[in-house]
């Protein structure tokens, strides 16, 4: 018990609520979920994601809550302190804190481009550029420069890091309340503004209006669609690798889980939904194609804040790339927590020995996706996957992320894990919305939704490495 009281706890519920929701959102919506549904056909795609989101975030998210809460323990120790005596559930602990670090072995470099683009509006770089000059500055300014690309992952790692070492409510809590609140008065904004640019109507329709002809006959097919609309669910809402039940932990039983999980979604989708708002009409306002790729936000939006004029445009952009980059920082602190609270746990060590080693373990681990982006970029795996980021993020997104899920939902429904009655028990207690417990929810969350990842686990894996 004297272990139990030691731990620390948030300050608040809703420093809870937006620090779950800083891990969520971050670039998984603001530069990912735009570029995926822009790579897979628009409207058709959103659609199928919300789907997932529901049939399976919404229950793998109260499951992580609810092992986290139950446990009071990060992933070093969740599983092993819940599961019958005998079994191995908490073999997982190893391959979820390598999903986090593999997570931001890609994640701070790409964080570093907001932090850059930020310096670069306040400069009055894209002052006067064309559409065209700003496609080559991302091409080769940014991506294709190492030292750019390294600075600004060092940059990444030390304010994550720094947060960490702050403590849980000094530094994690705090910070991203502070960063939550101002990317959702920005975002908010800017979705109004860009309605108003001539030629924003075609970008609307892209977004907002379905084309399953085309979703079916299109260039990547049903499955891969299917598959990377489910990825992007459990990306967006890190769900999985115990991104999640961290926070769990922390907090106390005055509220149920499943309406604390509704709000985290609904918070990440609105953020996700309202990026695209911005991005695609910006798009077909300047002539960028939607399925530019991983740069369409900065391939685009810089065209946005010119039009604004010269001195609002500066004003206006800077803003939104800061608070791109505390979105990003968001999910940065969020999961650089997870690993710190995993080393306390398992190892027992102290936060600031936890953070110091990290630090440095990170510095070196996410240097190859830097690099490969440009003078490693000969490095590749195969036509189906590519650079050394690409690989990191296959791993984590097409594999690390829908098994992880699927073992949450396991280990809470069945008699050999901690079991229905357990998970149900922790879901429920306090107030608010409880979870659906009757049989057909039961039966779908323990044989049903696992059967789904499966199913569109492997096809996605036929989809991507079958002859074409």
């Amino acid at each position: 018990m004297g272990e139990q009281k030691e731990r620390e706890t948030l300050g608040s519920r809703l420093g809870f609520l937006l620090l779950s929701a800083g891990c969520a959102i971050g670039l998984g919506n603001v530069w990912r979920f735009p570029y995926i549904t822009g790579k897979y056909g628009g409207a058709a795609f959103v659609l199928i994601y919300l789907v997932f989101l529901v049939i399976l975030g919404l229950p793998v998210m109260v499951c992580e809550f609810a092992v986290g809460r139950a446990s009071r323990k990060s992933m070093a120790a969740a599983f092993k302190e819940l599961e019958p005596e005998g079994t191995k559930w908490h073999w997982y602990s190893g391959f979820a804190i390598a999903g986090n670090y593999l997570l931001m072995m890609f994640y701070t470099v790409v964080s570093g481009w907001f932090l850059k683009y930020f310096v670069q509006m306040i400069s009055g770089k894209f002052v006067g550029l064309s559409a065209d000059a700003i496609v080559e500055e991302f091409v080769n300014g940014t991506v294709g420069s190492p030292s750019t690309l390294l600075i600004g992952m060092v940059v990444v790692i030390v304010i994550g890091f720094g947060t960490c070492i702050l403590g849980l409510q000094k530094g994690v809590e705090r910070i991203t309340k502070i960063m939550m609140s101002a990317l959702l008065i920005i975002m908010i904004g800017l979705a109004i503004y860009v309605a108003f640019l001539p030629g924003a109507g075609a970008g609307y329709a892209f977004y907002l209006k379905p084309d399953f002809k085309a979703l079916v006959s299109g260039e990547h097919g049903l499955w891969d669609t299917i598959y990377a609309a489910m990825g992007q669910a459990f990306f967006t809402l890190s769900l999985g690798i115990g991104s999640m039940e961290i926070f769990g932990s922390y907090i106390g039983k005055d509220h149920s889980l499943t309406g604390e999980s509704l709000r985290v979604i609904g918070l990440d989708t609105f953020v996700a939904i309202c990026a695209g708002l911005i991005i695609f009409p910006a798009c077909a306002a300047f002539g960028v194609e939607a399925s530019s790729g991983a740069g369409l936000a900065f391939m685009s939006l810089p065209n946005v804040f010119n039009a604004m004029g010269p001195v609002a445009g500066r004003i206006v952009g800077a803003f939104f790339f800061l608070f791109m980059s505390f979105a990003a920082l968001s999910t940065v602190i969020a999961v650089f927590e997870n690993i710190v609270a995993f080393a306390m746990d398992k190892l027992g060590w102290s936060r600031t020995k936890a953070v110091l080693i990290n630090f440095a373990a990170m510095l070196v681990l996410a240097t190859p996706a830097a690099l490969g982006m440009n003078v490693w970029s000969g490095v590749h795996f195969g036509a189906h996957i590519g650079s050394i980021d690409a690989l990191e993020d296959f791993i984590v997104s097409q594999n690390l992320l829908p098994i992880g899920s699927m073992l949450f939902l396991l280990f809470c429904t069945i008699k050999k894990g901690w079991g229905w009655d357990g998970f149900i028990a922790e879901a429920d207690a306090g107030e608010g919305i409880k979870f659906p417990k009757n049989k057909v929810v039961k039966f779908y969350l323990k044989f049903i939704a696992p059967v789904i990842i499966i199913v569109v686990f492997v096809a996605g894996y036929f989809d991507i490495f079958g002859a074409k």
